[in-house]
């Protein structure tokens, strides 16, 4: 019996090796951590299904070392090469806002003038034809019979027998006719002829081009009566459309270089002379009027432009600034990741700041970060997505969540809880427009929705991407929003009345 009972252990006991490998494996269960790839918060020591959306639970990965700072994130090196993290160290700059417009040539108010009739009769001739002749100061316009004119002449006659003795009356007359705008040299004709003349000239008194002809060959007009209307294009007026958010970077006297669409590579400017004191209730621009020189008539009105003005307010030289995709914003906060000194390992921390005005590609920093300390610029949802999977703050988890673990069935309730309160979610629809300027005022209209996080319209495909708080709004809500600035979408059409005062540039109604 001794015998048969060593025998049997001899052959069924396992090695210390085996032993220890076993014990290890043991172990490894034991220590494994599952969660839930939609819910991080969630720690449990067996697998199983998450208790808020059923899902099977996955093990948890570890990223590396622990540190002292539990709010960190660490990032093994090849993960950081894997998301393309790269990092810039902070310094002070004078950014530059570019600003781009957008808008049409019109004609100075100020050089448009109307060819009237200083005396009443017929018009026996017109020498100009038909709208868009160029004219010339002194040119003859027409030719007018005027009784009243064959009158003046008579007395003027008669006052020219009485000038030596009676030279109030000879000026008398002379004044008349000059006050029917007759030149001194048509005056001094009449006096050395000694005639009458049945007809006189309409002579122009202005340089220009002729836009609108109110009179034909044989007509009968009173003094007064327009018989063209004129408009001198040497100068002209490009007015824009400004954004209110870029109104604080434009100022008078500022210059203006802008191309026009229907001369390509050609450059021009020009410079602010007037900024509209009143904001558009529906398209929500301001006009900006940019006066230029057009001496070889290139600038015909009702051409389209496009104009940039590059601002550096002194106000915000020397500033602290971050380019734009560093920063993850919310729509209430803005963050970035800060890579942590003295560690060799890539370790990252999520820092709230608060940011001024977007200039170019580059954040002004007015609090959070100080000059020399090293950001994250390129892979920031990478990092973001890590430290949302390991329950760190996260864009969207400011600070750390609850972790269930075990069956702690108490805490259930208060995740789900939260998850009421706070439902991100995503939507997808088609919004029409053409241009860029389309594109911000439909992301403007959908962001001054309470509860928008992002939004984002493609102009190729036409679909509006958008991310919202379903406890706050819903996608009617925001549809109706873009629809009232002018946009036609899935859910509601634009008022004619708005869509009809939009830019030439962003009708899309055939």
């Amino acid at each position: 019996m001794l015998l048969g009972i060593f025998t049997g252990w001899l052959i069924f006991h396992p090695s210390s090796r085996e032993q220890k490998i076993m014990e290890h494996k043991a172990e490894s269960v034991q220590s494994t951590i599952w969660t839930c790839a939609m819910h991080p918060q969630i720690r449990m020591d067996q697998p199983g299904k998450c208790p808020i959306c059923g899902m099977d639970l996955i093990p948890l990965v570890q990223t590396g070392k622990t540190f002292d700072d539990s709010m960190a994130l660490h990032l093994t090196k090849e993960a950081a090469a894997l998301a393309q993290v790269h990092t810039t160290i902070i310094r002070r700059q004078n950014p530059v806002s570019e600003i781009r417009l957008y808008g049409k040539v019109q004609a100075d108010e100020r050089l448009l003038k109307s060819q009237s009739a200083h005396v009443s009769g017929r018009i026996e001739r017109l020498h100009i034809n038909f709208t868009g002749e160029q004219i010339s100061a002194g040119q003859v316009l027409a030719t007018i019979f005027s009784p009243e004119l064959i009158t003046a002449q008579q007395e003027l006659l008669e006052a020219v027998k009485l000038k030596d003795t009676q030279p109030a009356i000879y000026e008398a007359a002379r004044e008349k006719l000059r006050q029917w705008k007759l030149t001194d040299k048509q005056i001094y004709e009449i006096e050395n002829k000694g005639e009458v003349r049945t007809v006189f000239d309409i002579i122009s008194n202005t340089n220009g081009i002729v836009t609108s002809k109110l009179v034909k060959e044989g007509d009968y007009v009173t003094k007064g009566s327009i018989l063209f209307e004129i408009v001198d294009l040497s100068k002209v007026w490009i007015l824009f459309d400004a954004y209110e958010s870029d109104l604080p970077f434009i100022k008078i006297n500022q210059k203006v270089t802008f191309q026009v669409h229907a001369l390509p590579g050609k450059n021009f400017s020009g410079i602010v002379t007037f900024i509209d004191p009143l904001v558009d209730p529906i398209t929500r621009v301001v006009k900006l009027r940019v006066e230029a020189e057009n001496n070889n008539n290139e600038l015909k009105p009702g051409m389209f432009v496009t104009g940039v003005i590059l601002s550096s307010p002194p106000e915000l030289q020397n500033s602290i600034a971050v380019p734009r995709s560093a920063v993850l914003w919310t729509g209430k906060r803005s963050i970035v990741y800060v890579k942590m000194t003295g560690i060799d390992e890539p370790v990252f921390k999520m820092r709230e700041i608060l940011l001024g005005p977007l200039m170019g590609d580059l954040y002004i920093v007015t609090d959070g970060l100080s000059e020399g300390e090293e950001i994250v610029t390129n892979g920031v949802f990478s990092i973001d997505a890590a430290a949302q999977l390991e329950g760190k703050p996260s864009m969207m988890n400011p600070v750390p969540e609850v972790a269930v673990t075990g069956h702690n069935h108490s805490n259930m309730s208060e995740i789900s809880r939260q998850k009421e309160e706070n439902v991100f979610e995503h939507s997808e629809f088609h919004v029409s427009g053409n241009c860029e300027m389309c594109k911000e005022r439909i992301e403007t209209a959908a962001k001054s929705v309470k509860g928008v996080i992002s939004a984002q319209w493609d102009i190729e495909s036409k679909l509006f991407h958008v991310t919202y708080n379903s406890s706050l709004t819903n996608v009617k809500v925001i549809q109706k929003a873009i629809a009232d600035v002018g946009h036609d979408n899935d859910g509601y059409r634009a008022p004619d009345e708005v869509y009809e005062k939009l830019p030439q540039c962003c009708l899309y109604r055939k």
